[in-house]
């Protein structure tokens, strides 16, 4: 982008700071779109955050109910076995 054609905006007394619609337009940034925010030393780099938050296993591990009774080894690959069969007879 050439000097004339640099884009330039304010930073408003509360600290908020308009970007161009050209830049968000290309950016698909729209309303409420979460950005980061990295000091750069010579500037500041915007990056979009993801949408769904990572996680670890930790995080999410026995967030779920569980109603059946607990399975033993042997029956789990008991199930497996079937299962497998059963994918398997049409062939």
């Amino acid at each position: 982008m050439s000097e004339a054609q640099r884009l330039t905006t304010t930073v408003s007394a509360k600290g908020q700071v308009v970007l161009p619609k050209v830049i968000r337009q290309s950016r698909r940034w729209e309303a409420g779109t979460r950005l980061a925010v990295e000091d750069m030393g010579d500037g500041v780099l915007l990056k979009p955050l993801p949408v769904i938050a990572s996680t670890r296993p930790a995080d999410v591990f026995g967030i779920l109910a569980c109603t059946d009774k607990s399975r033993t080894l042997a029956e789990m690959e008991a199930g497996i076995m079937a299962e497998a069969r059963r994918r398997h007879a049409g062939d």
